[in-house]
């Protein structure tokens, strides 16, 4: 794999951490307000868990265009690398380029046509113009600046050869219920208002919500957004929902204390003690079937985003048509 495709390198800054209430954090991330998340094997786990469960979500579907033959493909925010991995070992041929931040949770021995590389993407991209055929940005609500969005989205662009597509998955943390049960004075509607206060100045929680209309001014076209329902628990009624919601409480349970530990305690001042009632609360009600409650899904064009309100989600899917124009329906294949 050409390594001058890559972002620049940064300094060995990003191989320090710190312990707050312990979990581990990169004290690049925490500095620079890049990324609030722990970055320990605790949360490498969390992330097995969410890539199963994203993965029966998305029937076992890693890619959603309809790609054919890729040559290159770039993870952007490839954390623990699930996403990465699994592609690069279904598509032997193609070369595989994964970047994250943090150079903690990279896998050992990765696929042979698999390059992990560490950079921070809130600095513009370095590799070559209309390089890759697919970008995959999945979570990146947490890791991109509110101001680098727009930006972000444009280097995408740039990157994509003619014909090329650019897969988005977020997740918009604003907890909500199917029947209307869950209040405002619910531990995970007030989880939900802090989380998304304690994410300002640096974060845009809503970015997910707008990802189709940054897309289309960066240049994409043929976008398509899609919404999708993400249960809690177990409780739907439909087998494959449940099973879902049932793989997914654990995502959840473990999800509402890493996601928040570090905004709400250093960000917003709550003392532990509060944390973890908080916590406990929450996570009490998330495992309630009563609340039926769930996170949203939303898809856009040539991208996929995910976005939970209760937790709710938001799947997009973008096409780069420069050259060609493709209807996303039938890629996407939602309901």
């Amino acid at each position: 794999m050409d390594v001058e495709d890559g972002t620049e390198p940064l300094d060995e800054t990003l191989t320090e951490t710190v312990e707050y209430h312990g979990r581990s954090f990169q004290q690049y991330a925490l500095t620079n307000g890049t990324y609030f998340v722990p970055i320990d094997e605790d949360e490498i786990a969390r992330l097995e868990v969410m890539h199963g469960v994203l993965n029966s979500v998305f029937d076992n579907r890693l890619i959603f265009p309809p790609v054919r033959n890729p040559r290159r493909i770039l993870d952007c925010g490839c954390g623990s690398g699930d996403w990465a991995v699994e592609v690069a070992a279904q598509n032997p041929n193609a070369e595989v380029l994964g970047i994250d931040v943090s150079p903690h949770m990279i896998p050992e021995n990765p696929p042979d046509n698999l390059e992990l590389q560490v950079d921070d993407l809130n600095g513009r991209f370095t590799f070559r113009s209309n390089h890759f055929d697919l970008v995959h940005s999945q979570m990146m609500a947490g890791g991109i600046h509110s101001n680098r969005w727009r930006s972000y989205i444009r280097d995408i662009f740039r990157v994509l050869r003619p014909g090329g597509w650019c897969q988005m998955v977020e997740i918009y943390f604003n907890a909500q219920s199917d029947n209307g049960t869950l209040t405002r004075d619910h531990a995970l509607s007030r989880w939900s208002r802090q989380y998304l206060q304690s994410a300002q100045p640096y974060k845009d929680p809503r970015a997910p919500l707008q990802l189709a209309n940054w897309m289309r001014s960066a240049g994409f076209t043929e976008i398509e957004s899609r919404l999708l329902t993400l249960p809690m628990c177990a409780w739907s009624n439909d087998p494959r929902d449940y099973n879902i919601g049932w793989a997914n409480n654990e995502n959840v349970n473990l999800m509402l204390y890493s996601l928040a530990l570090y905004p709400f305690t250093q960000l917003l001042g709550m003392t532990l003690t509060d944390f973890q009632l908080l916590i406990a609360q929450a996570r009490s009600e998330a495992g309630n079937p009563a609340f039926k409650h769930f996170p949203d899904f939303s898809g856009v064009g040539e991208g996929l985003t995910i976005e939970p309100a209760d937790m709710s989600a938001l799947v997009g899917s973008h096409v780069d048509d420069r050259f060609r124009s493709q209807n996303l329906s039938d890629a996407v294949g939602y309901n």
